[in-house]
């Protein structure tokens, strides 16, 4: 496994680059199988360090964990253990996911934007001038950064066994059956929203990925 190491705004010594490089190797190693490269990012999070990892695993899936703590080495602990947990919860299901899948999971390309809040400025009576009016309605929303991601092509299932092995609280893929791009997240009640545009004729609901 190819494992990269670097900081932003801090030094990366060679102590803590073979403290990582043998830490995360033993623990990816046991639980994961087959990983195929790893980037573990520190930086500074107010007076302490954050340690940011992500795993690839030849599946294509991704594994992140994030922790925080005084030192780098901590942090690097804490985002490791997450990371652990997170492997040991999904071994089967990951172990299963290699035998059904024999080929990487196929990604396209796709824009990442972040953009500025509307400008919801009101006057005394409540109401937005005329001026305001016609700015709203003639500008688009502000991007203030934007970046490149990768939408992979996965199963309804494999795509939920991302989000929760990202950690993430919504992923958007492009469902294996049929092609169409569809959305899963977590919803407030603990259970998995899953959007899928596509519209049966018939009324029926959505096929089971």
């Amino acid at each position: 496994m190819r494992i990269r190491v670097s900081g932003k705004d801090i030094d990366i010594g060679e102590a803590l680059q073979t403290h990582v490089n043998q830490g995360l190797g033993e623990s990816v190693g046991k639980y994961a199988g087959r990983p195929t490269d790893a980037t573990v990012t520190f930086s500074r999070d107010g007076f302490g360090n954050a340690c940011e990892i992500f795993v690839h695993l030849s599946t294509g899936l991704v594994v992140q964990a994030n922790g925080t703590a005084a030192d780098c080495y901590a942090a690097f602990e804490a985002a490791r253990e997450r990371m652990a947990k997170q492997l040991r919860r999904h071994k089967r299901r990951l172990k299963d996911h290699h035998k059904e899948r024999p080929t990487p999971v196929d990604t396209v390309p796709a824009g990442a934007f972040v953009l500025a809040p509307f400008n919801e400025d009101e006057g005394d009576d409540g109401e937005i001038g005329d001026s305001d009016e016609a700015a709203s309605s003639d500008a688009g929303p502000t991007i203030i950064a934007e970046t490149e991601l990768r939408v992979p092509s996965l199963s309804v299932a494999e795509a939920v066994m991302q989000m929760d092995l990202a950690h993430a609280p919504v992923l958007v893929f492009r469902n294996e059956k049929g092609g169409a791009i569809n959305v899963v997240y977590r919803r407030e009640d603990g259970n998995i929203g899953w959007i899928d545009p596509r519209v049966d004729a018939g009324g029926g609901s959505p096929a089971q990925g």
